[in-house]
């Protein structure tokens, strides 16, 4: 199926259900226990610092096992997977002395992912969507990284952009969307954006994005300071065919935030939380159906047109998120009206 043909059937599915996202890589990854060897594989064997922890070099040394992960949230019912691409820019990899082979590991992450989509793909007879990752990096464009130079700045625009640009190229040829997320830093969103649009411009390919935010804490604003709402005005000249929130949160304490989205976008909503919040340990302790009952419950109240989780998930939680929204109809600007009653907001006359 080509990409064309797999997002119009992926649109006219989203009119029909709600379509699952996948869950979190991290946690699978981590399942694996590997050791500083395990990350190295055989390429990187004599590598000159430690890079145990950079999940996104298994695209390189362990592809068999991304591919796995991959096929195993197809299994458990996602309709789409993200790539392992999250820290695939030159300024995430720079920690693993790895910049110059980050587009190496963008193009080796989406390559895994579409090849496990087209296995599920030609085994179902159903599209399998295949989302490229793009992660905030552990930068910020609008934050001082020193409290006592508020001006300082460890990176610029342009950098970010150069960064992204480069990751998102090197992905274009085996993803159907690009997902900016865990947006923490709108500035650096921007700048993703930015480079999106310039990649459209340049290959004259126009792949949608989807972008999703993260309210830090119970203050329901981004690191950044902004609320949904703001965060929402910030992005929506995208134009993006989906906008959400992710992580850091449970769906418990998500939840305000995402019907708040949904009061006010005018495009589908998604939302993939983690599973519950961190222990004292950092481990999270929700279960498949606990998260599961949550988010069918958004599915239901008409909050959201695409779920899935974030850290903390597995393929159980997706296979229970799934069958938890298998009935529920996807939101509609019609069902906005009754989203924002469930928020405690007044509705007003939406245009459609």
């Amino acid at each position: 199926m080509t990409r064309s043909k797999r997002f119009s059937a992926l649109v006219a599915l989203a009119k029909q259900r709600l379509l699952v996202l996948d869950g979190a890589m991290g946690t699978q990854i981590q399942d694996l226990k590997l050791d500083e060897d395990g990350y190295r594989g055989e390429r990187f064997a004599d590598w000159g610092q430690s890079i145990k922890g950079n999940n996104d070099i298994l695209n390189l040394s362990a592809p068999d096992a991304v591919r796995a992960i991959h096929t195993a949230y197809f299994e458990a019912g996602a309709d789409v997977v993200e790539t392992n691409t999250f820290s695939a820019t030159t300024i995430a990899q720079a920690d693993y002395g790895m910049e110059n082979i980050a587009a190496e590991i963008a193009r080796e992450g989406a390559r895994l992912a579409r090849e496990a989509a087209d296995t599920y793909e030609q085994k179902t007879g159903s599209p399998r969507g295949v989302a490229g990752a793009i992660g905030p990096t552990n930068k910020t464009l609008s934050i001082s990284p020193d409290v006592n130079d508020p001006g300082f700045r460890e990176t610029c625009f342009d950098r970010v952009r150069t960064a992204y640009f480069e990751q998102a190229k090197a992905m274009s040829d085996y993803v159907d969307f690009f997902l900016i997320e865990t947006v923490f830093d709108t500035l650096n969103a921007k700048a993703a954006i930015k480079a999106l649009l310039d990649l459209r411009v340049e290959t004259g390919v126009e792949i949608p994005m989807m972008i999703s935010g993260t309210i830090t804490d119970r203050s329901g604003r981004t690191l950044s300071g902004q609320t949904t709402e703001a965060f929402w005005n910030s992005v929506r000249h995208a134009r993006p065919w989906a906008i959400g929130l992710n992580c850091a949160l449970g769906a418990d304490e998500l939840r305000p935030y995402v019907a708040e989205l949904s009061r006010v976008a005018d495009t589908l909503v998604l939302a993939y939380p983690n599973a519950g919040l961190p222990n004292d340990m950092g481990e999270y302790d929700e279960t498949p159906d606990q998260t599961a009952a949550h988010l069918g419950e958004w599915a239901y109240s008409g909050l959201v047109n695409i779920v899935g989780g974030c850290c903390g998930t597995t393929p159980a939680h997706i296979q229970a998120i799934a069958e938890a929204a298998a009935e529920a109809k996807p939101r509609s600007p019609s069902r906005r009206e009754r989203a924002m009653c469930l928020s405690g907001l007044e509705p007003f006359k939406l245009a459609c």
